[in-house]
Formats: structure tokens, C-alpha cells, sequence
């Protein structure tokens, strides 16, 4: 773990880092795109019905964030500044 990071970021990091599902979903995020949630779960090995839990958990550490709220179907994600933060430090 990187000791450059403020604990706030630390904790989130935890956060993420417990959770295999977060962690994969994280991974697939990282490469910069805007992706809906089908596509995060197919990327990151996870069972459609947990992404939108996934997804949630991270927007509420402030990880990920929802480019269009206002649609129900076709939402867009992508890390924020923050989630790109963690994602650097998560181990491989």
C-alpha cells in the first residue's frame, strides 16, 4: 500500500481492496472509459445482478461516479479523480 495517501483515501482503499467484486469492477474502470454496467460486469467476471450493488458501493466512497443518473436504462460510469487514485494502489 502506498503511505503517500491521506487516510481518508487509505480507508477507501481498505474499503475496496475487502471486496473482490469492487476491486474487479475497479479494474475494469481503470483504463479511462465511460462503460454501462453490463459491460463492467462482463469485463470484471461479475454476475449482472450484483454490479448496480457494486456500482453503488463505490459511488457512495465517491470511487465511481454516474455520468447520467437520470436514465434508467444505459447509465454511464467512470472513476472519478479519486477512484483513479485507489485503482493505482490496488495490488495486482
Amino acid at each position: 500500500m502506498n503511505n503517500n495517501l491521506d487516510d481518508e483515501t487509505l480507508k477507501k482503499l481498505a474499503y475496496v481492496t475487502v471486496s473482490s467484486y469492487r476491486v474487479k469492477a475497479m479494474k475494469s474502470l481503470q483504463d479511462g472509459q465511460v462503460k454501462i454496467p453490463t459491460n463492467i460486469a462482463k469485463e470484471a467476471g461479475i454476475r449482472s445482478n450484483h454490479i448496480s450493488k457494486v456500482l453503488s458501493e463505490l459511488k457512495e466512497i465517491g470511487a465511481a461516479e454516474c455520468i447520467n443518473e437520470e436514465a434508467h436504462k444505459g447509465r454511464l460510469y467512470r472513476l472519478t479523480d479519486l477512484g483513479e487514485e485507489i485503482s493505482q494502489n490496488l495490488e495486482e
